[in-house]
């Protein structure tokens, strides 16, 4: 048999781009030393990212570097779907990221270059066919935002930050990748596929005690990665720490990460019968605690941070349907991963337009602050409020915000499709949990403030306001946009998903 394998350039452009997108952010940085230059290159990049993800995808399934038929890059319609929603995460974080660029709170080349190696990991994660490939793309991914995280200059929060997510992060990628090596043991096989095939063969593989603890271990590793409970501690922290756009970024792109990561083993690894149970449980206990935690926060991040975990439980939630035998069947399962994949692009781009909305309406550099600052945010500022009011009710899943609302919906369905409905109940009670604080800081916008929080010109933390930055309007006002497509047409998500 010949060793010599033919490598399919095409199905590779999107990972070439973004690879390229980071070497050519630190030649221009390098050379022109112009911080305008390094920052468009990194825009291009990754608009060229996006849209080239989206063509090789429209193409068909493209597979490449394959061992009798086991191939490690499968690049079909949801790694499309992947790669172009990290990409333009990625443009939007940027964007973002403009005004503290420009005001000198961190060094352009490296965030732009940093940036780029995330949005390179997410791209080749969604493509990922074998252990090795996902693991190493999972790690391109989070490893360039410890440094993101602390790289804000003269910040001790910020610096905290950033060993809390790295010192949870190693454990989390420990655990991983034990458990990658004990499946390998057990099977022989690194190809998911292969391990699945091998796992579904031979039930006797099943079980052995080193499959249980290999399962389990990875399970637990990657879901520290999604902040599921109770390895969720380190989010609202690491969250609260970061510069805004970074902790969008985390909040979305690293989170989806995470799952992509998550429900290609459970899709194509690991027995239904043994993830089912253990997914459901992560589900509920990560919707319940983070929904009642973020009752009771009062600073703007925190309380994102907590409804970010929350919303990662109605992301596991589908894969809990697998715990039941009704959850099994072939359009069960389809139907569960296909949610889960749309209700996480979903939460993704409204999570992009909270933290947009926020970025909007606080000083350049600053913090997000308590809600006390946001309150009667809207009157000062009507289109910035109204925007964030959108996305806020909208992860909450209420109309207008339809994206959320159509996400929520198409949980419960794949649920009682699945014949879970007691999950479905449970998802259903978290929404209504969650009600209370969305919608509490949605009212905070538009309240009186017979006494200003702060001063026009500076922020509580000292920072000096600026008016809103171009760049900072067009993300806001395109994320807000997205969302509202997204409501009208959410089809178009599920579709994708289920490639």
């Amino acid at each position: 048999m010949s060793v010599v394998q033919s490598v399919d350039s095409v199905a590779l452009l999107p990972a070439y781009l973004a690879a390229g997108t980071a070497v050519l952010v630190l030649v221009v940085d390098l050379v022109l030393a112009r911080p305008r230059a390094t920052v468009a290159v990194a825009a291009l990049g990754a608009l060229g990212t996006a849209v080239c993800s989206a063509l090789v995808g429209a193409g068909g399934e493209r597979r490449t570097f394959c061992v009798a038929g086991d191939c490690s890059w499968v690049f079909g319609g949801r790694a499309a779907l992947v790669g172009t929603v990290v990409a333009l995460l990625t443009l939007g974080v940027l964007g973002l990221s403009v005004p503290a660029l420009r005001a000198g709170r961190s060094p352009v080349g490296e965030y732009a270059f940093l940036l780029a190696c995330s949005m390179t990991g997410g791209v080749v994660l969604g493509a990922a066919g074998d252990l090795i490939t996902l693991i190493v793309a999972l790690e391109t991914l989070t490893l360039p935002l410890y440094v993101l995280v602390g790289l804000r200059r003269g910040s001790l929060a910020s610096a905290e930050a950033a060993v809390t997510f790295f010192v949870v992060s190693v454990v989390a990628t420990t655990l991983t990748l034990l458990g990658a090596a004990l499946l390998y043991a057990v099977t022989g096989g690194l190809h998911l596929d292969r391990v699945g095939a091998l796992l579904a063969e031979r039930p006797e593989l099943r079980d052995l005690p080193l499959t249980t603890a290999a399962v389990a271990l990875l399970l637990l590793g990657l879901a520290f990665k999604v902040a599921a409970v109770p390895f969720h501690a380190w989010a609202p922290a690491t969250y609260d720490g970061a510069p805004l756009p970074v902790a969008a970024y985390l909040s979305t792109a690293s989170k989806l990460g995470g799952l992509v990561a998550l429900l290609a083993v459970v899709q194509r690894a690991l027995p239904a019968d043994q993830t089912g149970p253990v997914l459901a449980l992560l589900a509920v206990l990560t919707m319940t605690v983070g929904n009642l935690v973020a009752l009771r926060q009062r600073r703007t991040v925190r309380l994102l941070a907590w409804s970010s975990v929350a919303q990662a439980g109605y992301i596991l939630a589908p894969l809990g349907a697998l715990a039941l035998a009704a959850g099994r069947t072939g359009e069960a399962r389809s139907a569960a991963y296909a949610a889960a994949v749309a209700y996480a692009v979903f939460f993704v781009v409204l999570e992009l337009a909270a933290f947009a909305g926020v970025t909007a309406l606080r000083p350049v550099g600053a913090d997000g602050g308590t809600l006390d600052d946001l309150r009667g945010a809207a009157r000062r500022h009507p289109w910035r409020g109204a925007a964030l009011g959108l996305a806020l009710v909208g992860l909450a899943g209420l109309p207008p915000g339809l994206a959320g609302l159509f996400a929520k919906v198409t949980v419960v369905r794949s649920l009682l499709d699945g014949g879970a409905a007691w999950l479905a109940l449970v998802v259903a009670l978290n929404a209504v949990i969650g009600l209370a604080y969305y919608l509490r800081v949605t009212a905070g916008l538009w309240a009186a403030t017979p006494t200003p929080t702060s001063t026009p010109s500076a922020g509580a933390d000292g920072v000096v306001a600026v008016p809103l930055v171009g760049v900072v309007a067009v993300v806001l006002a395109v994320a807000t946009v997205a969302a509202v497509v997204l409501g009208v047409a959410p089809q178009l998500v599920l579709d994708l998903a289920a490639r």
